[in-house]
């Protein structure tokens, strides 16, 4: 996804998020479109994971650093700082999901949301 100005806000505001992951070589990022889907609380989530605490804070980090810089947005809404085991920036339209790996798997967002347009972001070295 390329941030550039043929884009919803909240299909740039979710490449911005990837950028963010990115930065911090965050796994497994996968981008759900909930648009079309009954009952959705946003546009979009978007989900990676870390391997460790450290990781996790950083990719929060970099995603609100990216955010702030690119749309001048704070998250509306913040959790999982404390237990790092599922963190959770919320942009009202977009929500990014930072995962420890066994998490992810427990809780399973993606066969949740079955009915969304997901796309997986390549891993980048």
């Amino acid at each position: 996804m390329d941030v550039n100005n043929n884009l919803a806000p909240s299909e740039k505001l979710s490449s911005i998020v990837v950028k963010g992951m990115q930065e911090k070589k965050a796994s497994d990022i996968v981008v759900m479109d909930l648009r079309n889907v009954k009952n959705a609380m946003a546009d979009f989530f978007v989900l990676c994971s870390g391997s460790s605490d450290t990781q996790l804070d950083a990719i929060a980090d970099s995603i609100d650093e990216q955010v702030s810089k690119a749309l001048e947005e704070n998250p509306w809404h913040t959790e999982g700082k404390e237990n790092k085991e599922w963190m959770l920036l919320d942009y009202v339209n977009v929500v990014a999901h930072i995962f420890k790996k066994d998490k992810r798997q427990f809780y399973a967002l993606e066969s949740l949301w079955g009915d969304a347009e997901i796309t997986e972001i390549e891993d980048i070295s």
